[in-house]
This record gives structure tokens, sequence and C-alpha cells, in this order.
């Protein structure tokens, strides 16, 4: 799969772990972003999505908040 997916993510969060935890049993690359250790890129995740929680992954363009696996894999299939 050539899907550009970008989870951000906080070290001790438990939603966090099972979205990895989804992508990586669906055998989905993705590029983790913890925010605990770059601050900056939870204000530029703020800007871009108007919320401050996490996780929150990009799917090709498209923003999902929280664990959604089926809106997850929608977001995969729809380029």
């Amino acid at each position: 799969m050539n899907e550009k997916v970008t989870v951000y993510t906080t070290t001790l969060c438990p939603v966090c772990k099972m979205v990895k935890e989804f992508l990586q049993l669906n055998e989905i690359n993705y590029r983790e972003v913890n925010v605990d250790l770059n601050p900056l890129a939870m204000v530029k995740l703020l800007a871009k999505t108007g919320k401050f929680t996490v996780p929150q992954t990009n799917i090709n363009g498209q923003w999902i908040a929280g664990f959604d696996p089926v809106n997850m894999l929608k977001a995969m299939q729809s380029k």
C-alpha cells in the first residue's frame, strides 16, 4: 500500500497505542509524531485540525480523530 499515513501521539496515550497496533496488524506503514517530544508539532496539529487531542491520524490528507478503524480503512481506499 502506498498510503501516506501520519499518526500524532503522546507517550502515555492508550488510544494512540491502539491506532498504532491497528496499523501494524494491517501492515500499513506510518510515520509517528510524538507531540510530547515535539511541542511545535502539537501547535501545528492544532492549527490544522482545530483539536487539542491525540491520536490524530492523517491518511492521504484526511484527518481522523481517535481510534476509528472503519474510517481509517475508508480513507485508505479513497485516493
